[in-house]
């Protein structure tokens, strides 16, 4: 089976492009310059696309939030339809391109996934908008990782975001390979821990799903535990949960390490919880370990190993 590059859907003008109603660009310097060398980038502009060119008049959502219109603010110019029929053909040419990800434009009335400006008739704004284009992709398809560029400022949510990219291609692939119960076992053991650092009360709920395997069919099974893996890798993680992961760890090793070595782990897990430290410091430490000992069962954790270590997002305290 051949090997396909992760690839990601993008606002054009994040990549550097000239695309923008104003003519210029919003080029996003991680984007290009570190995730950049990871990923294939899949540029989309709805506008330029639906044939508006550039630069063009501003628009801005106007109407019902539930099925907003698209209109230039002087000229009042309703757009929707040819937003509509590119979005349309737009999609269906994604349902082949094996997407893993997208990073949408904030605030764009096309691109923006959340708190877009939206105009009453009367003219009065609210927040309550999400980009024509935006909105169709996440209906279209729900599972896959959405992010806008401005919420990647943030590295909590950037790392999420990521881990959330890496996770879902793995899932991808699984099922190109062809879920099976055995296989779907492998999967959700490998991702446990990462899996706990978000949600434990989910992780014991796609547990107790997999246990049940033999009721359900396995395409059923897949989809079900799809949609929950999902799901559960959106919850925030916290300190706190990743220090119980990381006690959960150190339970591993206390047959093989002197007391010393425990202590020191003990330690860095302690710093870490106190925000004296990043969380790759203890898992530094744990690695270390894990080389030394072979622990398989932890060696294959994913969460060990999210994403690239280039990515450098476990480095925030």
């Amino acid at each position: 089976m051949t090997t396909l590059p992760l690839r990601l859907g993008i606002s054009r003008c994040l990549l550097g492009e000239e695309v923008r109603y104003d003519g210029r660009h919003n080029r996003d310097n991680f984007l290009m310059d570190v995730l950049g060398r990871y990923v294939e980038w899949i540029p989309v502009c709805p506008e330029v696309e639906a044939g508006l060119g550039t630069p063009r008049e501003p628009m801005r959502l106007v109407g019902d939030p539930k099925s907003p219109r698209l209109v230039t603010i002087d000229s009042k110019i309703d757009h929707t339809r040819a937003l509509e029929t590119m979005t349309k053909n737009r999609i269906e040419t994604f349902k082949q391109l094996y997407l893993s990800g997208y990073v949408f434009k904030k605030s764009s009335p096309s691109c923006g996934i959340e708190r877009v400006r939206l105009y009453t008739a009367h003219g009065a704004p609210n927040r309550k908008g999400v980009g024509l284009f935006a909105r169709a992709f996440m209906k279209q398809f729900p599972l896959i990782p959405v992010e806008e560029e401005g919420r990647l400022c943030d590295p909590t949510l950037r790392e999420n975001f990521i881990e959330r990219v890496f996770c879902y291609r793995r899932w991808q692939d699984l099922l190109r390979s062809g879920a099976t119960k055995q296989t779907l076992v492998q999967f959700h053991t490998i991702h446990k821990y990462l899996l706990m650092a978000h949600s434990p009360q989910q992780c014991e709920v796609l547990g107790r799903l997999i246990g049940q395997a033999d009721l359900h069919r396995p395409k059923e099974l897949a989809t079900r535990y799809g949609e929950l893996f999902m799901k559960t890798l959106a919850v925030k993680a916290t300190v706190r949960k990743h220090v119980n992961v990381l006690q959960h760890i150190l339970g591993y090793f206390k047959k093989q390490l002197s007391a010393h070595e425990k202590a020191e782990l003990s330690g860095v897990i302690g710093d870490y919880r106190r925000g004296h430290s990043p969380l790759v410091v203890p898992l530094t430490l744990i690695k270390h370990y894990v080389r030394i000992f072979d622990v398989s069962y932890v060696r294959e954790q994913v969460y060990l190993n999210p994403h690239p270590m280039e990515v450098m997002l476990r480095n925030h305290v």
